[in-house]
């Protein structure tokens, strides 16, 4: 089948996405994700791979850089309510992990998807701009720093000297990422904010 003629009804989506856990296939970029060419091309453009050449390839012709944003453009393609990422942007060069952080903002922005990411990488914070940081030290201690705190230093941000080991967890707000072993970034799904 062509681009376009796989467009999924949003009834068959799954609520959350792990992007570790998407078959990639053999067909081209641009035909592998079910949305119309035009789409496709601006999803696969977002995640950095707006080149032609890049879109005419197959999976297994891309470096391990662009296999990871090419997994990201298929998720986002399957409009999940969340996507869950672990390690990310840890396979791309930290220019390129900063633009790709800021697109997945805009994105999440844009679509209402929520994004949960896990990274070690601090350098893409203020691109991701994330509304919740969720910052697990190595010393057991939790900090979290909600976006509108972050831009009045004086405010006090929530601590938590260890996790929580038992209860049942609320249905989340928001998406995160992980640094040192703990989530460092979190943002609402649109659909959730309102």
């Amino acid at each position: 089948p062509n681009s376009g003629t796989l467009n999924s009804q949003p009834s068959t989506l799954n609520p959350v996405l792990n992007i570790d856990d998407l078959e990639l296939g053999e067909r081209i970029l641009i035909d592998s994700l079910p949305l119309p060419v035009d789409e496709s091309m601006q999803l696969l453009s977002s995640c950095g791979l707006g080149e032609a050449h890049l879109m005419l390839r197959t999976p297994a012709e891309l470096s391990d850089g662009q296999r990871y944003r090419f997994r990201l453009a298929l998720g986002l393609s399957q409009r999940p309510q969340w996507l869950v990422a672990d390690e990310f942007t840890a396979t791309l060069d930290r220019t390129l992990a900063r633009l790709v952080a800021f697109n997945v903002r805009r994105l999440a922005d844009r679509t209402g998807t929520g994004f949960l990411l896990a990274t070690t990488h601090e350098d893409i914070a203020e691109d991701l701009h994330a509304d919740v940081h969720v910052q697990c030290r190595l010393d057991g201690q939790i900090d979290v720093v909600r976006s509108d705190e972050s831009a009045d230093p004086h405010k006090k941000k929530d601590t938590c000297p260890s996790p929580p080991t038992s209860g049942s967890a609320r249905r989340p707000n928001p998406t995160g990422r992980i640094s040192l072993g703990g989530i460092i970034a979190v943002m609402p799904s649109a659909s959730q904010s309102s």
